[in-house]
């Protein structure tokens, strides 16, 4: 049978041989170089059944086949550690799995997802929100978001180590049963924020053009991100190894042109409490953008061979996300500085960061708007990680949503997303972003409770077992990190200070408007109850 199985499926359970030193890489890191539980690409389109023949007719037009499976050691062939840093991997069909394929076509994903004006936006809101100066604000936008990518950097280690995506490596510490909640968040994460930034995008456009109405920008927007996202990684890599650099043309332009105008205005730094409040609900908004991409950090790495450098991985991935979310958050706190001086820049604000891109933009006439129309584009970069995340969080719900095909999930999710985007566009679009800000908290209680499993309960990356990632019975029961999650919301609220509530704690910050510190609340409060139920835990189940 093992036999059987290493030719037909690609999986073998002898050591795998280091491609560089040509010695067997299981001796140093045992238990990294297992495939059990692989599925070779192959495999997909074996079979009568409904899903079979979907994923044959998939296959014909080359695309991606594999949802949730774990990659054997012999499909992971990207093997280029520079292009870690922007995201990248190596999804291939069946037909192509033993191609050498192009790989300066995959670079740039990180780039394209945070080169973007979602992430101007988030810059944008430090002086008209939280009343910042520009100094305090520039500084808070570096160090909050060398602090938010720092889990996503550590969790696409996980990635080439393992093979298995993000949801699947959570049940090590959510238990099999207990990672369907942090799936159904994530769910809720990918699904909201693409509604939010496809309303963002759709608003420039008609900032270009008040003939093209909102919904139709969205749909726009949503089917270029479909078609992307559909074919899986390789169309996806191919596209954003190019869309970055669009986008910033367009922003140096933005630089140049507002500059030019000489609307800067260095705003002078606050004091007192009403600054430490205004910097920590600044900084909390930084942070959940930053952190935002850490629940499919393991996604995009799955497809680099095992014995990848872990430094390296860390160091790549950490160049490709400061970089671009420090210059357009930046860039947006520059630009929106004018609005102290300027009450045409203030109120082309308050109505969406569209008209105040369209205003900067407005003395290049034409070039202007089709700078506009490259911005709004830049959304499908964003969204692209969004929707095609979200399938592994909707395959690890059930044992029947494993089974639909991943490409199918992608498009149930775009549908949704357009649904609550085109009536969101004219009636709650505020509602929307300010629900996803206020449900934004789960991601620092993920961390807490996965960091304190790996570092004091797995001691490292030799405690993980792999081969039972799909036993239920094997996989910790989930108690303890259901508990410690519901202590983590508990720190979270207490700690908040957004539109529709502010916590006692955070409260006590600042004046009158408090200070947001849920996020480190959430963190703490989740980590240390983990810590005390996951003790317990293993106590009693062994496990």
């Amino acid at each position: 049978m093992a036999m059987l199985a290493e030719k037909k499926y690609g999986i073998h359970d002898g050591p795998v041989m280091d491609t560089e030193s040509g010695s067997p890489v299981g001796e140093k890191n045992a238990g990294y170089y297992d495939d059990t539980g692989a599925v070779s690409g192959e495999s997909f389109a074996y079979g009568d059944s409904t899903a079979a023949k979907i994923q044959r007719f998939a296959g014909r037009f080359n695309i991606e086949q594999r949802g949730i499976e774990r990659v054997p050691e012999s499909e992971r062939t990207d093997s280029n550690l520079y292009k870690i840093g922007t995201m990248v991997g190596q999804a291939v069909s069946s037909r192509r799995l033993h191609m050498d394929l192009d790989a300066d076509r995959y670079r740039g994903q990180w780039l394209a997802a945070n080169m973007v004006v979602s992430s101007f936006a988030i810059g944008a809101l430090a002086v008209p929100i939280f009343y910042l100066g520009f100094v305090d604000a520039l500084l808070t936008i570096f160090f909050i978001n060398i602090l938010g990518i720092f889990p996503v950097c550590f969790f696409s280690t996980f990635g080439s180590r393992f093979g298995l995506r993000q949801m699947v490596l959570s049940r090590y510490f959510y238990g099999y049963y207990g990672v369907k909640l942090i799936a159904f968040f994530n769910v809720l994460a990918c699904v909201g924020w693409s509604s939010v930034n496809v309303i963002v995008g759709a608003q420039i456009l008609n900032a270009i053009n008040s003939d093209v109405p909102g919904w139709a920008g969205i749909i726009i927007i949503a089917a270029a991100t479909f078609f992307v996202t559909l074919f899986g990684y390789k169309v996806v890599h191919a596209y954003e190894f190019w869309s970055w650099i669009p986008c910033f043309i367009v922003f140096l332009i933005v630089l140049g042109e507002f500059v030019h105008s000489g609307q800067f205005s260095n705003i002078p730094m606050g004091v007192g409490e009403s600054e430490a409040g205004a910097v920590l609900s600044f900084a909390a908004s930084v942070f959940g953008f930053a952190t935002g991409w850490t629940s499919y950090a393991a996604d995009y790495t799955v497809y680099q061979p095992t014995h990848s450098s872990k430094t390296k991985v860390f160091l790549w991935t950490f160049a490709g996300l400061i970089f671009p979310l420090c210059f357009t958050e930046m860039l947006g706190l520059a630009v929106v500085t004018a609005s102290v001086n300027n009450p045409t820049v203030a109120e082309g604000y308050s109505t969406n960061i569209g008209v105040l891109l369209a205003y900067v933009l407005a003395p290049l006439g034409r070039f202007g708007q089709f700078c506009l129309v490259i911005l709004a584009l830049s959304i499908i970069g964003n969204n692209c990680p969004n929707i095609y995340s979200v399938t592994f969080s909707l395959q690890v719900m059930s044992r029947w949503t494993a089974v639909v095909p991943r490409f199918i999930w992608t498009f149930i999710g775009t549908l949704v997303y357009c649904a609550i985007a085109i009536p969101g566009y004219s009636h709650f679009a505020s509602v929307l972003e300010d629900f996803m800000l206020l449900i934004g908290y789960w991601l620092a209680i993920y961390e807490g409770i996965a960091l304190t499993e790996h570092f004091f309960f797995k001691r490292g990356f030799t405690g993980y077992d792999i081969s039972i990632y799909r036993d239920a019975s094997r996989l910790p029961p989930g108690i303890a990190a259901i508990v410690a999650f519901c202590f983590g919301i508990m720190g979270a609220v207490m700690g908040m200070a957004q539109v529709w509530f502010i916590g006692p704690i955070g409260r006590l910050i600042g004046d009158g408007y408090g200070g947001d510190i849920g996020f480190p609340l959430a963190f703490a409060f989740s980590a240390i109850s983990y810590g005390a139920m996951r003790t317990l835990e293993k106590r009693y189940f062994k496990r």
